[in-house]
């Protein structure tokens, strides 16, 4: 297991931006998945965006254009590039690394509050 720790949140007006950040306790490099959830209040935990090992990403229809996921393998730490905020991002957002056989760990959250 790996411990995440998440950070970069925070309130920002409509159109703003904010980049999270996702540092993890050990190696990356050989998680086969990882990523960002979030969860507003009343709602269900959605996946905003995953990255695979080989690099490959996806986004959720919501944010595509808006949010770019990266990893930085030396450091090691995920990020999370959020541009033109809107006040329906709203959540709690969490990270995620999933280790096909092995589990996955999962960050505390860090709190983005878009204001319109």
């Amino acid at each position: 297991q790996v411990q995440l720790v998440e950070s970069g949140g925070g309130s920002v007006q409509t159109g703003g931006s904010l980049r999270l950040s996702c540092a993890a306790s050990r190696s990356i490099s050989n998680f086969d998945s990882m990523g960002w959830y979030r969860q507003a209040p009343g709602k269900q935990r959605e996946l905003v965006a995953g990255l695979t090992r080989g690099g490959g990403s996806n986004y959720a229809d919501s944010v595509k254009g808006r949010f770019t996921i990266s990893r930085d393998n030396a450091k090691p730490t995920l990020y999370l590039q959020m541009n033109n905020l809107k006040p329906e991002d709203t959540a709690v957002y969490y990270c995620y690394a999933v280790r096909w056989g092995f589990g996955e760990s999962w960050g505390q959250g860090t709190q983005v509050t878009v204001s319109s």
